[in-house]
C-alpha cells in the first residue's frame, strides 16, 4: 500500500474520523482559508459570555508525573499543563487565551497564518479572571481533554460555561500532542506525536498509536485527579482544592480527548460520567461496559450517525451499559464542538462543508454537555436529554 504524507491538519481530521487522509477530509482547513479573504484582519476575537450565575476564576498548574515516562519523548517525565476554571466572586484581572507561540503554531497548522496574526488569536478576550476569589461551597470537578494537535485553549468556551454553572474544570494539555504548548521556563513543546504517527508504516499502526495515546491520556487524567484531591497517594497541589467535591467527577473531551474520557472511566471508578465530542474510539470501551455509569456521544451527522464511516461508535454504543445518549448535529464538522468555528464566525469565516454557524455550534455544545453533567453530577433532571427539541432542530437522537 502506498501512503501519501499528510499535513498536520489533514492528519488531525483523518485520525479523528478514522479515515484515510484526502482533500475532502482536510476540507476544514482548506475551505476556511479559501473563504477567509474577506475576513477583517483586525477583528477582536472574544469567547461568548457564559450563561451561568457565577463569575469565573482561572489558575494554571504545571504538573509532572515523575513516575511515568512520556510516550513520545521517553527521556522526559510526563508533563501536563492544566488550566483550572472555577466558580468565583467578581474581581481579578483578565485571563489570557493562549501564548503568542501557541497561537502562531495553531494558525500555521490550520493554514490561517497568512490571514490572522498570532497576536490577534492570542489576544482573544476571555471571561475568566486571574486571582478571583472562589465562590463558597464544594463543586463537581470536570476534566477536559482537547483534540489531537490542538491546544487546551480551544475548549475555553466549554470550560468557562461549566465554571459559570458551578463546576470546577481542569482543562488539560498533554505534552507533545499539540501544535504547541507553552510550559514554564520559556519552553514551547511542539507535536512530536504528530511526527511519530505520520511515520507509522500503515493505517493500522497509526490507529494502534492513537489507541495507546488515548490510554495514556486516561492515565494523565487520573493523575490530575490524584493531584487535585486528598488521597493516600498525594497532597493536593491546587490552592483551592477544598472547593472540589471528589464524589462528583466527570470527564469530557474533543476528538482524541473524547476517547480519553471513555478510557479514564474504564480505568478509574472515581469518574462518574463522561462525554465524547466527535472522537473515534481508538481505544475501545471494554466489552464489560463502564460499570453502569452514564455516557454521552455528541458528534457530526456526516461521520457519526449510525452506519456512517466511523464504525467505532456503533461498536461501542452497544457496550455502554448505563444511561447513554447518541446525538448527532446536522451541518456540523469535526471542529464544531470547540472554539474555532465560534471565533471564525466572528471574522466572517465559514466552512461550506460544515455550514452550522459558530454561534449555534457553541450553544449546542455547551447546552447539551452542561445538561448532561447537571443531570449526572448534580442530580438535576434535564428534559433536554429526553428527546428532540424544537429549540435545537439540528440535533438528532440516535438509537440503533
Amino acid at each position: 500500500m502506498i501512503r501519501t504524507r499528510r499535513t498536520p491538519a489533514a492528519l488531525l481530521l483523518a485520525l479523528a474520523l478514522a479515515l484515510p487522509a484526502s482533500p475532502a477530509v482536510a476540507s476544514t482547513a482548506t475551505s476556511a482559508t479559501a473563504t477567509s479573504a474577506t475576513a477583517p484582519s483586525d477583528v477582536r476575537f472574544a469567547i461568548p459570555h457564559p450563561t451561568g450565575r457565577y463569575a469565573i476564576g482561572r489558575d494554571t498548574l504545571h504538573l509532572v508525573d515523575a513516575g511515568r515516562r512520556d510516550p513520545w519523548v521517553p527521556t522526559a517525565a510526563r508533563e501536563l499543563m492544566v488550566s483550572m476554571y472555577y466558580p468565583a466572586r467578581a474581581g481579578g484581572s483578565a485571563a489570557p487565551y493562549m501564548t503568542v507561540d501557541e497561537a502562531r503554531a495553531l494558525l500555521q497548522g490550520q493554514r490561517l497564518d497568512t490571514v490572522f496574526k498570532a497576536e490577534q488569536l492570542a489576544g482573544t478576550v476571555t471571561n475568566a479572571r486571574l486571582g478571583a476569589r472562589p465562590a463558597g461551597g464544594r463543586h463537581p470537578l470536570v476534566l477536559l481533554s482537547p483534540g489531537f494537535t490542538l491546544n487546551r485553549a480551544t475548549l475555553t468556551t466549554l470550560a468557562e460555561e461549566l465554571a459559570s454553572k458551578g463546576y470546577v474544570v481542569a482543562l488539560v494539555d498533554h505534552a507533545y500532542e499539540s501544535f504547541a504548548t507553552t510550559f514554564p521556563g520559556g519552553r514551547t513543546l511542539t507535536c512530536v506525536a504528530c511526527e511519530t504517527v505520520e511515520s507509522a508504516p500503515s493505517d493500522e499502526a497509526e490507529k494502534e498509536l492513537m489507541a495507546k495515546a488515548a490510554l495514556n491520556r486516561a492515565a494523565d487524567l487520573s493523575f490530575v485527579i490524584d493531584r487535585l484531591t486528598r488521597s493516600a497517594r498525594s497532597v493536593p497541589v491546587w490552592k483551592h482544592w477544598q472547593t472540589i467535591d471528589p464524589r462528583r467527577v466527570g470527564a469530557a473531551g474533543h476528538s482524541l480527548g473524547g476517547n480519553a474520557a471513555a478510557s479514564v472511566m474504564a480505568a478509574d471508578r472515581r469518574v462518574r460520567a463522561g462525554v465524547n465530542l466527535d472522537g473515534s474510539f481508538f481505544a475501545p470501551v471494554p466489552a464489560a461496559g463502564l460499570g453502569g455509569r452514564p455516557f454521552l456521544m455528541l458528534g457530526t451527522e456526516a461521520q457519526h450517525a449510525p452506519g456512517a464511516a466511523d464504525a467505532t461508535w456503533s461498536r461501542d454504543w452497544s457496550r455502554l451499559d448505563g444511561w447513554k445518549r447518541w446525538l448527532t448535529v446536522a451541518g456540523s464538522g469535526h471542529f464544531t464542538f470547540i472554539d474555532l468555528p465560534i471565533l471564525g464566525g466572528q471574522a466572517g469565516i465559514t466552512d461550506p462543508a460544515a455550514p452550522l454557524s459558530g454561534k449555534r455550534s457553541g450553544e449546542i455544545t455547551t447546552g447539551y454537555v452542561g445538561a448532561f453533567f447537571d443531570q449526572h453530577l448534580n442530580g438535576e433532571q434535564q428534559p433536554l436529554l429526553d428527546g428532540p427539541s424544537a429549540a435545537n432542530p439540528e440535533v438528532s437522537f440516535q438509537n440503533p
